[in-house]
Parts: C-alpha cells; sequence; structure tokens
C-alpha cells in the first residue's frame, strides 16, 4: 500500500522529536525508501511557508524526492475533483487571492492515482470539502497518521 501523506499529518509527526522517537523516524524513512510513503510537491511548499520545526523541514529537504509534482493523470483527476460544485471549496478564498500553496486536492488525486492511501489529520464532518469527504465521495482510502502508524503495527 502507498500512503500519500498532507501537510497536516507531517506537521502532527513534528512533534515527534528525533531524540525521543528516533524509531519513529527510521521506520517512516524506511517506508520511503521503499516507496511506500510519498506526498506531493505542494506539501513541501506548505511545509516551507508554514515555518516548520528544524527537524521536520531537514527532514523534509532530505527527502525532497517524495515530494512530487503532479502526473498528467492527477491533474486530470484534480479536475474530476473540482467539477464537484461543493468541493470547489477545497480551495480557500484566501488561497486564491494570495497564490498560497494548495495541496489538498493533489494530495487526493495522487493516492487515486497510485491506488494508495491518504494521511491526513482533517477530520470527516458532514457536507464539508473536507480531504476524508472527497475521499469517501470517489472511494479512496483515508486515515490519520495514528491509524497509519496502526496499520504498520507501531507502538512507541
Amino acid at each position: 500500500m502507498i500512503y500519500v501523506f498532507d501537510t497536516s499529518s507531517f506537521s502532527v509527526s513534528r512533534n515527534f522529536f528525533p531524540a525521543r522517537f528516533p524509531s519513529f523516524w527510521r521506520d517512516l524513512g524506511d517506508l520511503v525508501s521503499q516507496g511506500k510513503v510519498v506526498s506531493v510537491r505542494e506539501v513541501f511548499n506548505e511545509l516551507e511557508r508554514w515555518g516548520i520545526k528544524s527537524h521536520l523541514r531537514e527532514w523534509a529537504k532530505a527527502n525532497k524526492a517524495i515530494f512530487m509534482p503532479p502526473t498528467p493523470e492527477e491533474t486530470l483527476f484534480v479536475s474530476k475533483i473540482f467539477s464537484v460544485p461543493h468541493f470547489q471549496y477545497l480551495v480557500a478564498e484566501k488561497q486564491r487571492l494570495t497564490g498560497a500553496p494548495l495541496a489538498d486536492p493533489f494530495v487526493i488525486a495522487s493516492a487515486k492515482v497510485r491506488k494508495g492511501c491518504v494521511v491526513t489529520e482533517e477530520e470527516k464532518r458532514p457536507n464539508a470539502a473536507k480531504i476524508p469527504n472527497v475521499c469517501e465521495y470517489f472511494g479512496i482510502d483515508c486515515t490519520n497518521l495514528e491509524d497509519f502508524m496502526g496499520r504498520q503495527g507501531w507502538s512507541f
């Protein structure tokens, strides 16, 4: 299974300080090297823009190859997402006005194309344009970081 990480899950992982949770970073690195954990370029851009803690910033830069640009197939799927009027709210007005990075639809599209699972901290809400809602609509597996770790059999 390929897991496509959203910015929110990387953001939570910044609390796993390498000196206190070395096995988390080792195991995550193993999955990265096996191609089982990936992300998208816009997630990297969001992490850069948000000024994340130095250890996560360093990890992201050292693993920049996992933050891939969208493929033509993924771009087509993004347009399919936005063809559902309600899901156009994935893009906040502020993002449109400021040109801020926009990862959500690309994370979803990457998981769809790879037949993978989105890892996000967003929660499904009735009638919302949140990642889990979009994933459910399109039949894409979606979980959070804690469940991802459970699926891997990790405990710390």
